[in-house]
């Protein structure tokens, strides 16, 4: 975790960790046995509230596990699950675009197209992949290498985590909502197994332009929205401080998305939050998507797309009753 970086409901979870490692370094120093039991009773008692948190974790706060500045990013989990990637750049018509990585890579043994869509930690980073917001040659991009894909017979597998394509006027000027549209008609179309998680945010079209998937997880603190919770309340409220309230109603967690039929799965995340345990996070991860992948590969082609067509045409579909 990075330090001096956590929310405030995760307080009482700090405590009871530096107060064993309080314990441990004293026991170390003076080779003090004695202090075992106690350190045992601490890291129960640490358990037991960990627990408690993932039990009662409201929307707004899994909002803010899904934004955590020690969570987890695409990069972080990419190079805990798969190997040999190989970065490739640009749309072959403006520029190259940070906020979205795509090249193959190894999957357990599965030559992969991986497409990592990535914020950045520290500032420079942040900036230079743009916050995670892409531009309309991100998609373009990522349009480039799914042909890639399709002509070597490989699977695509999509991470993300975004607040959303970037709003901005030059974007607009070269056609960002016909780059994401034309994105997910690609994708669509695209004749091979394709996976997606949700491993942060998942904001908008932004996230849709990768997120037509034949399977689509999320992890268990990741959001999933048309718009956040403080652009929501910002419009519906006139108030972006009542984003909790606004959370609460849009249905943005990973178990809302499941029962409304948004998402196929559910990938649990380490006690506390993928941030507290990386690693076991990312094995989680790659557990989820081995076995979605070989759930896919085993389907008919004609009998996996009619699937993928019909679980997003299902979406949103609602009966008019007389009153």
């Amino acid at each position: 975790m990075i330090e001096n970086k956590y929310l405030d409901f995760e307080r009482p979870i700090i405590e009871l960790e530096k107060k064993i490692a309080e314990l441990r370094a004293a026991a170390q120093e003076g080779g003090i046995e004695s202090l075992d039991e106690e350190i045992r009773d601490v890291e129960r008692k640490l358990d037991t509230a960990l627990r408690e948190l993932a039990s009662r974790l409201t929307p707004w706060q899994r909002t803010q596990l899904a934004r955590h500045p020690a969570r987890p990013l695409a990069t972080d989990l990419a190079e805990r699950i798969f190997e040999d990637f190989l970065e490739l750049h640009g749309d072959r018509s403006f520029r190259d675009d940070a906020a979205i990585l795509a090249g193959p890579a190894r999957f357990r043994g599965r030559e992969v197209l991986l497409i990592l869509q990535e914020k950045g930690r520290e500032t420079a980073e942040k900036v230079r992949h743009n916050f995670g917001m892409a531009h309309p040659e991100g998609y373009r991009k990522v349009m480039r290498f799914l042909s890639q894909a399709e002509r070597f017979g490989r699977p695509v597998i999509s991470l993300i985590d975004t607040p959303g394509a970037y709003p901005g006027i030059g974007a607009e000027e070269r056609g960002q909502a016909w780059a994401i549209a034309a994105s997910i008609e690609r994708f669509f179309a695209f004749p091979g197994v394709t996976l997606a998680t949700v491993i942060g945010e998942g904001g908008s079209g932004g996230a849709l332009a990768l997120g037509v998937a034949d399977k689509v997880l999320m992890m268990e603190n990741a959001i999933y929205s048309v718009i956040s919770p403080e652009g929501c309340a910002s419009i519906l409220f006139r108030d972006a401080a009542r984003a909790p309230e606004a959370a609460a109603a849009m249905k943005v967690t990973a178990q809302d998305a499941r029962r409304l039929g948004v998402i196929d799965g559910i990938v649990e995340e380490p006690p506390g939050g993928a941030h507290r345990n990386p690693d076991e996070a990312a094995k989680r991860l790659g557990d989820a998507l081995a076995e979605a992948l070989e759930e896919m590969e085993g389907m008919k082609k004609s009998d996996r797309l009619e699937a993928r067509y019909r679980k997003f045409r299902k979406m949103g579909v609602f009966h008019e009753v007389d009153a």
